[in-house]
């Protein structure tokens, strides 16, 4: 029976991988060494008067007075109704009389608006103020109830 071939390539992956096995038990060993005694009170962490994590414990003389738990909100406060003006102004920035479309821009929030010659209510051509209700539409929010204004 023959004895297997060994290389010299061969030889070289070994030691690189004995090389490596013996540097790795060498920080395992380090990490050993090094590592805290893992008391509970090493792994305890306090918060300070200031809301800061600290590993002291903190000064009781330093304590803020005490704070009265039913004053505290959990929770989002409910968000007052306020009632808009449903009615924007706007400028006419572009329509198209033989499609039967056009643009509103909004003057208060630059947001352009799409209209269908149907929502008009006045005739209107590009330059126009104009005032307007929007509604949402299939592919976002449309001008309605469009008047020169």
């Amino acid at each position: 029976m023959a004895r297997p071939q060994e290389s010299f390539g061969k030889k070289e992956k070994e030691k690189k991988r004995l090389k490596k096995r013996e540097e790795k038990q060498r920080k395992k060993e380090e990490r050993k060494s090094s590592a805290k005694s893992g008391d509970l009170e090493d792994m305890l962490v306090y918060v300070d008067e200031n809301g800061q994590l600290t590993d002291t414990p903190p000064d009781p003389n330093k304590k803020k007075e005490k704070i009265d738990a039913e004053s505290i909100i959990i929770g989002v406060p409910k968000k007052e109704y306020v009632e808009e003006d449903p009615f924007h102004k706007g400028k006419v920035e572009f329509f198209n009389d033989s499609k039967g479309f056009g643009f509103i821009n909004d003057l208060d929030s630059q947001e352009k608006y799409f209209v269908h010659i149907s929502e008009l209510v006045d005739e209107v051509k590009e330059g126009d103020n104009v005032i307007f209700e929007i509604e949402r539409g299939m592919k976002g929010m449309n001008a309605v109830r469009v008047k020169k204004g």
